[in-house]
């Protein structure tokens, strides 16, 4: 199966769960988006390596990377390879030599080894099918004039007293307004439907 390219597009605090982040990934040359959302020590893990600050003390993914560096073990790339129930695995390709060795990871961990070893995150097409979102083009989106706000919604709960159109235009708004978690959560009540 072919490996898909992912890039980090972005990080969001989670407005509906307590001390969670929704990360973005987005698909290298492509429009698609892949909303995943992560626990507080996580997201500082990999903001802290995008924004290269410097700990006084190494944290536990820089403590891993040292340790790799002792020994000449090197992660030669990420793979998102499954999502089920909502939850994303993900999988560390690393070499040592001539050995190259899979480690199942959380995904937010992965990602954060990732940006230390400087190595590409790869998915496959049925996972951007299946939990991926689509980035409209410019043109399609409506006018300031066109009504942009959705139905309110008191909790994800409600998702399942709408249509599926009401929910593709919920999902379409929420993409629009770069709301990456509602629409996560917009697309999961979809794909249960379907």
């Amino acid at each position: 199966m072919e490996k898909i390219r992912l890039e980090i597009i972005g990080m969001s605090y989670s407005q509906s769960q307590s001390g969670a982040y929704a990360l973005i990934l987005g698909e290298r040359n492509g429009k698609r988006r892949l909303p995943i959302i992560i626990g507080g020590f996580e997201a500082q893990a990999i903001a802290i390596e995008l924004e290269k600050i410097k700990t006084p003390r190494p944290l536990t993914h820089d403590l891993f990377k040292s340790f790799s560096d002792a020994f000449h073990i090197v992660l030669t790339e990420v793979v998102i390879n499954k999502f089920s129930e909502g939850v994303f695995y993900a999988k560390l390709i690393c070499s040592a030599g001539t050995e190259e060795k899979e480690i199942d990871s959380r995904t937010s961990d992965a990602i954060a080894l990732a940006l230390r070893f400087n190595c590409p995150i790869f998915t496959y097409e049925n996972i951007l099918v299946a939990a991926g979102i689509q980035m409209e083009e410019e043109s399609e989106l409506p006018s300031t004039s066109e009504q942009t706000e959705e139905p309110a919604i008191e909790t994800h709960d409600k998702y399942t007293d709408l249509s599926i159109g009401d929910l593709e235009e919920m999902l379409r708004i929420a993409v629009k307004n770069e709301d990456y978690e509602k629409a996560s959560q917009i697309r999961d009540e979809i794909k249960k439907r379907k």
